[in-house]
């Protein structure tokens, strides 16, 4: 095989139409006679509900149905556990799922109470205030250290504590390694809750057709085979009688994983029992109560040191505050828990994390899933021991780094997939060196930092490590077929939300098959063209994903060797794919079109040989033995002004390791839109909630975003250690650029003001210039 696009720079085939405005997204569908939803939300964040009157509601002309808990009957039932706790002895898990409607009890601050049925959304907006809703309004849980407290009111009263989850995990003899410690460190670490914010916010649409007893739904999902297998079964059909369609997604990020979201169940619904499409999407605000967060973290953390500064023993006991349910199970604190380790050798490792149910909304994914907190707490660690032991920051990291003879290296913990945690390939240090170089750290200690301190400026460098964990089962599967016009059709479970499968695949498919990546056709996402998929998550896509249209595309490449090669009369040896057609090494005269093999492979008489099958097709599915990891190594130089603590990148590098490249470019815009979520992760996001549950900061005026203007040109380098654990040696690299972000900041911050001359420390996340203000106020002369 000759290899023209895999690895290649190739523009991506699907921009054509976002940027011509005709990609299809879900506010884009319109049926006819489609009604519109919207859904009455609490305003307070616990409560019990003792009546809610619609008749209001229903006397508003062009209200067509309101809806509550008690008129779902048994429809109404909690959602299902999506991911359960991995199989780790004495792990303690309360499984408290979400509901379509709040039925006796609220448990968060727009939890839906009812759903409102119009012939518009703006009527079914204004009849929103005809529902009257009265309530027991009770103490709320906000704080997750006062939530396990004794005294805490319940979230869920079945249960005698708040407790969702208690897990521990350990390697080695972490006792042992700080009584031979030289020196020990202990801080107490904090991460902020924040929320995804994608460019498009959730939406489904539904259309029940009776007649031909289907079920179609458009869904902003990451997901769209679980949602289809599960709603077909809550509404008592068939799965083939369900069709759901993942269209263009204006960004994912995690949280429209999950399943299933209030919304999602009750339009389908709805769709049934008044048989008209219904569509809901969701506004700005909503944003910001209905959809899950990410984050908040309180880590209690110490590490044990050789003099040398190699680490002998880490320890980390922190709460993870799950919000109101756990429908994603553990998987965010698992995350955080395993990701702690990073790219270094780590002999004694004691970790144990209690999940905390909390009157806040629900926490589950978002880009990075719990990686970002635990390499939070390991580079901060490294760089409190840097300085307490005289070492320089790099230089610490370089000692601990894992050796590249180690690898398969076992960290002797068990992962979110359920196997044990093992980094499957790597060679961390010219990683570091590239990083270093690029970042020119050398020089800038040096050269550039005394200068801009002499002219007043405060400048400051940061380098930061970490591994992600990408590529997990189950499964992913792809259908590869050559059409008789010679274009190559691909089908996939898996759905895509801007991270140019359509491209990748595509790239993958042409060089084992010999034709143009625009001849390449793609479908994602759409259960009707794809049976079986697990989803888009945890940076899996084209390792998973990929493999299968990979393995799919060989098995139809041998096809179209063997019909050529009877057809010519000739060795398969001597055929050469190439150009969209089949011809004879060295008579490039005799030869075949993949279009006319296509037809031949399918005859309009005569019969099919047995042990074989019509067409120029076939459907493979890879399911990886456990997942892949990538690695890299972030590097900055920044600015802050000291007196209003404004922060500017001057240089931004990102070396990473996602082993072999499908497409560079596409990889780079990955890294750059990661970056950009963890610059906003680390410096600007945070939801701000008050001791009743209320969100503070519930609007783009107020909850700040970065910008154009605040999001640096990065320079960008790759290394490549190909994977062992799938034929083309890749690994994910969804995540990468978010993950290390804050620690680099905080890093970054300290030594371009001087902090730790001054004996501050920067130990939580986000560092916005109010919260720096508060932080150093105490440290004079900055």
């Amino acid at each position: 095989m000759t290899t023209r696009f895999f690895g290649a720079p190739v523009k991506r085939n699907e921009d054509r139409k976002l940027l011509t405005g005709q990609a299809l997204f879900i506010d884009d569908v319109e049926l006819p006679g489609m009604l519109h939803v919207a859904f009455l939300r609490s305003q307070v964040a616990h409560a019990r509900i003792k009546r809610i009157d619609v008749s209001g509601a229903l006397q508003r002309p062009g209200v067509v149905a309101v809806y509550t808990a008690n008129d779902l009957g048994a429809y109404w039932q909690h959602g299902p556990l999506l991911v359960p706790p991995p199989p780790i002895p004495g792990t303690v898990f309360n499984a408290r799922t979400q509901v379509p409607l709040a039925k006796d009890k609220i448990r968060h601050v727009g939890e839906p109470l009812a759903v409102i049925v119009a012939e518009s959304r703006y009527i079914a907006e204004d009849a929103l205030d005809d529902i009257e809703v009265d309530l027991d309004i009770l103490p709320t849980v906000v704080d997750i250290e006062a939530a396990l407290t004794a005294a805490s009111t319940r979230v869920h009263d079945d249960l005698d504590s708040n407790v969702s989850a208690h897990v521990h995990q350990s390697k080695g003899d972490y006792r042992k390694a700080a009584a031979q410690a030289h020196l020990i460190l202990k801080r107490r670490f904090r991460y902020e809750h924040g929320i995804s914010s994608p460019i498009e916010t959730r939406g489904v649409v539904a259309q029940w057709n009776a007649r031909a007893d289907q079920m179609t739904i458009w869904d902003t999902t990451q997901a769209p085979v679980f949602v289809r297998n599960g709603l077909a079964a809550m509404l008592g059909l068939g799965e083939r009688q369900v069709r759901v369609i993942a269209p263009f997604v204006g960004g994912g990020f995690g949280p429209k994983i999950m399943m299933f979201y209030p919304e999602e169940v009750a339009l389908p619904w709805i769709s049934m029992r008044l048989n008209r499409p219904v569509k809901w999407i969701e506004d700005r605000l909503e944003h910001f109560f209905s959809t899950t967060h990410e984050r908040g973290q309180i880590h209690d953390a110490e590490i044990a040191l050789a003099a040398d500064g190699r680490i002998l023993g880490i320890k980390d006991v922190f709460l993870h505050d799950g919000g109101a349910y756990d429908p994603y199970g553990l998987t965010v604190p698992i995350n955080s828990q395993c990701t702690l380790l990073g790219p270094y050798a780590v002999p004694a490792y004691d970790s144990a994390f209690t999940a905390v149910f909390t009157n806040l909304p629900i926490v589950t994914p978002y880009r990075g899933a719990g990686r970002q907190h635990g390499v939070f707490v390991m580079e901060r660690l490294l760089d409190l021991a840097a300085h307490a032991l005289k070492i320089d920051p790099a230089e610490i990291r370089r000692r601990n780094l894992i050796p590249s003879d180690a690898f398969p290296y076992k960290n002797e913990i068990i992962y979110q997939d359920f196997q044990p945690l093992e980094y499957d390939s790597g060679n961390y240090e010219p990683v570091l060196d590239k990083a270093l170089e690029l970042i020119g750290y050398d020089h800038f200690i040096r050269v550039e930092q005394p200068r801009l301190r002499a002219e007043g400026r405060c400048a400051g460098i940061a380098v930061a490590c970490y591994v992600e964990g990408t590529g997990i089962g189950p499964y992913e599967g792809a259908k590869v077929q050559i059409q008789s016009n010679g274009k190559v059709s691909v089908a996939t479970g898996i759905g895509t939300q801007g991270q140019g499968h359509f491209t990748s695949f595509a790239q993958i498919v042409a060089d084992e098959l010999g034709v143009d990546v625009s001849d390449v056709d793609i479908v994602t996402g759409d259960t009707d063209q794809f049976y079986w998929g697990a989803g888009t998550f945890a940076s899996r896509g084209a390792v998973v994903a990929g493999t299968a249209v990979s393995e799919a595309s060989r098995a139809v490449r041998k096809k179209v060797l063997k019909l050529a090669g009877d057809a010519f009369e000739c060795s398969e040896e001597d055929l050469v794919l190439a150009d969209g057609k089949v011809a004879i090494t060295g008579i490039p005269e005799k030869f075949i079109w993949l279009g006319d093999l296509a037809r031949r492979a399918n005859p309009m008489r005569g019969a099919v040989v047995p042990g074989t099958e019509p067409g120029l097709e076939s459907t493979q599915y890879f399911g990886p033995p456990k997942g892949t990891t990538a690695n890299g190594v972030h590097a900055a130089i920044v600015e802050v002004d000291p007196r209003t603590f404004d922060l500017k990148v001057l240089k931004y590098v990102v070396v990473h390791d996602c082993g072999t490249v499908i497409n560079p470019m596409i990889l780079a815009g990955q890294i750059h839109g990661g970056v950009a979520q963890g610059i906003g992760n680390a410096f600007y996001e945070k939801l701000s909630f008050d001791e009743q549950g209320q969100l503070l900061n519930a609007s783009l005026a107020d909850y700040l975003l970065p910008t154009a203007l605040e999001v640096p040109r990065m320079e960008l380098d790759h290394t490549v250690t190909p994977s062992p654990l799938n034929p083309l040696g890749i690994k994910g690299a969804g995540e990468a650029g978010a993950i290390p972000v804050g620690p680099l900041f905080a890093q970054a911050i300290e030594d371009a003001l001087d902090l730790k001359r001054r004996e501050v420390e920067l130990l939580e996340i986000p560092l916005s210039p109010s919260r720096l203000f508060e932080l150093t106020r105490k440290a004079r002369n900055i």
